[in-house]
């Protein structure tokens, strides 16, 4: 009986205690999000305002555009004041129409091509020059300092005096370029003129303004794999290209997985370039998606608003799939990302 006695005495204590625990509100597991805001309110708090501040910035633009982009709004049927007169919007949904016409038609596919060979020519072309000019950077050369210093200045610039820089470089009558050829007795070239001299003269200004970013993020991906490992090589008798293979390549998987997808993005939403050397010129050679989505919406007559947004869309959506799929790949290759 005492032994009973005890086990009701403990049993009791503890019905207690689990009712007293209830109702100081302690008595039920609360949830991540709940057991998060109580931990790291302060963490949250400071947190809050950019995120509101970005919601807005970014999170209305975006579906303000998702939204026109079901319509056939122009400027001729949005909402709009003219003096003292107020004239509402006029425009109706539409639904999936603008994305069936932009897909199916010949200008959206057309200017695919060419931003997907734009985008894949600067980028390769870049990661091969800023790869060349960082392991030439990460050995002991007399004035190694100027020659970073020099080979940076192109990102320092803004990217606009750039264009402008090399704008004049291309005219056709008095630019630097056809005046050196002409001394050569060469005959002028229409770089900004002819479709095909307009589509090298993008890619090359393009890479001139990429090659310094991929060089300094490179030039720190080799400083970090030890030195000791290309001894080692060097005295197994490796020779140089198995050391670049089997040490520098590995070596820089995890920063060239990076600036690859950043250089593929940047690139293929190059407005400046395009835009302000040959304005997608001469006709449309040079027309990669994004300036014809800025032409939709300001160059035209009456605006398309509509297109504008579909095509900022389906850019959107192609490069949420690219990076999925990048990912994708480097995850089969056991990389982290």
């Amino acid at each position: 009986m005492a032994v009973d006695t005890s086990s009701q005495s403990v049993a009791k204590a503890a019905g207690e205690d689990i009712a007293r625990g209830r109702s100081r509100g302690t008595g039920h597991r609360r949830g991540p999000v709940k057991r998060s805001l109580s931990t790291h309110w302060y963490a949250w708090a400071m947190v809050a305002p950019v995120v509101i501040v970005i919601g807005v910035i970014i999170g209305y633009p975006l579906v303000r555009g998702i939204w026109l982009s079901l319509t056939d709004a122009n400027e001729r049927n949005v909402e709009r004041s003219i003096g003292v007169n107020h004239i509402p919007a006029s425009y109706e949904f539409v639904g999936l129409d603008n994305y069936a016409d932009a897909l199916t038609g010949s200008q959206f596919l057309g200017t695919l091509g060419w931003t997907l060979v734009w985008t894949v020519a600067c980028v390769s072309v870049t990661f091969a020059l800023g790869l060349g000019l960082a392991n030439m950077l990460n050995r002991r050369i007399a004035g190694r300092s100027v020659y970073r210093m020099l080979l940076i200045l192109p990102w320092a610039v803004p990217g606009f005096v750039s264009v402008f820089a090399w704008r004049f470089l291309y005219d056709e009558r008095r630019g630097i370029l056809n005046q050196l050829l002409a001394g050569g007795g060469i005959d002028a070239v229409p770089w900004l003129n002819d479709p095909t001299w307009a589509k090298f003269s993008v890619i090359a200004v393009n890479v001139w303004l990429g090659v310094p970013f991929m060089m300094v993020a490179l030039l720190g991906g080799l400083q970090s794999i030890p030195g000791e490992l290309y001894e080692a090589a060097e005295m197994d008798g490796a020779g140089a290209w198995q050391r670049f293979r089997h040490i520098t390549l590995p070596g820089l998987r995890s920063v060239s997985t990076t600036v690859i997808l950043l250089s593929t993005i940047w690139t293929f939403n190059m407005f400046p370039v395009i835009f302000l050397l040959t304005r997608g010129g001469p006709g449309e050679a040079t027309q990669i998606l994004v300036t014809q989505a800025y032409k939709f919406s300001f160059e035209i007559s009456p605006r398309d608003y509509a297109q504008s947004s579909t095509w900022g869309v389906l850019i959107l959506i192609l490069l949420m799939v690219f990076a999925a799929v990048y990912r994708r790949v480097l995850r089969k290759q056991g990389e982290v990302w």
